[in-house]
């Protein structure tokens, strides 16, 4: 998809900033979940936003020094809405508005439901090197091929009700074959809202967020799932084990 900050309506800053270093070195963006159809404008009690926010204050703890900016994108509208693609836009306007802030850095994102589909279309944004997609809504028709390149790492749990895990797979086995580089975790126990498992998918998320800015070195699972074949189904099934407490060290900075 492409766009930029002329895309988003009049007056509307689609990014906002949690930590901004004066010289970020990387970037984060993180996208909450939606609706399918719904134009009216987020309100101050935004229950998806604040799902997000153990992501955040975990995320900001293991990156602190790292010379990290981390941000959300905000939305024009609650849903999605058809081929409008509302959050779609307002990714990519977002990091239109960070690539023309930080320059030109690696930057991460985590989407969760609509957030995650949001995060996998705007994947081929120049600045977007590597993706998190949490129980991430996957319809069949969507393109994948802009995700050629990127590291994609996707997390969905299996009594999800609400975006097939069946969906992920598939997308990610679409993805695989059109040239990136994706691995699946199957979160045993979990449902759509994250509710089960809560310190597993924020530890996990954390981890895999750091190592893909390259402040430690991939999970070795993930990193083996990695270089698997396109055709491999073993790269989309691994389970996710109990995460632990301690982050990974990172090196010192010489």
């Amino acid at each position: 998809m492409s766009g930029t900050a002329a895309d988003s309506a009049v007056g509307h800053r689609a990014l906002h900033w949690r930590i901004r270093p004066e010289r970020a070195r990387a970037a984060v963006l993180v996208l909450h979940g939606g609706e399918e159809h719904n134009l009216d404008r987020p309100g101050l009690l935004n229950l998806p936003l604040l799902r997000m926010h153990g992501f955040l204050r975990a995320l900001t703890r293991a990156t602190v020094g790292a010379e990290v900016a981390v941000g959300t994108v905000r939305y024009r509208h609650r849903g999605w809405n058809g081929p409008r693609a509302d959050a779609a836009r307002d990714a990519v306007a977002a990091l239109d508005e960070l690539a023309a802030q930080l320059g030109p850095v690696p930057t991460v994102l985590i989407g969760h439901s609509m957030g995650g589909r949001a995060a996998l279309q705007a994947g081929g944004h120049p600045s977007v090197t590597g993706l998190i997609a949490l129980a991430p809504w996957c319809p069949a028709q969507d393109p994948c091929e802009q995700l050629a390149g990127r590291d994609v790492l996707m997390l969905h749990g299996d009594r999800d009700t609400v975006t097939p895990p069946a969906d992920t797979r598939a997308f990610a086995a679409r993805s695989r074959a059109a040239g990136a580089r994706v691995c699946g975790y199957t979160v045993t126990g979990s449902g759509h809202a994250m509710l089960q498992r809560v310190p597993d998918w924020h530890r996990a998320t954390t981890r895999l967020t750091t190592a893909l800015l390259g402040l430690h070195p991939l999970p070795a699972e993930t990193a083996s799932a990695l270089t698997l074949p396109p055709a491999s189904s073993e790269a989309l099934t691994l389970p996710l084990p109990r995460q632990p407490r301690r982050s990974p060290a990172r090196p010192a900075t010489p």
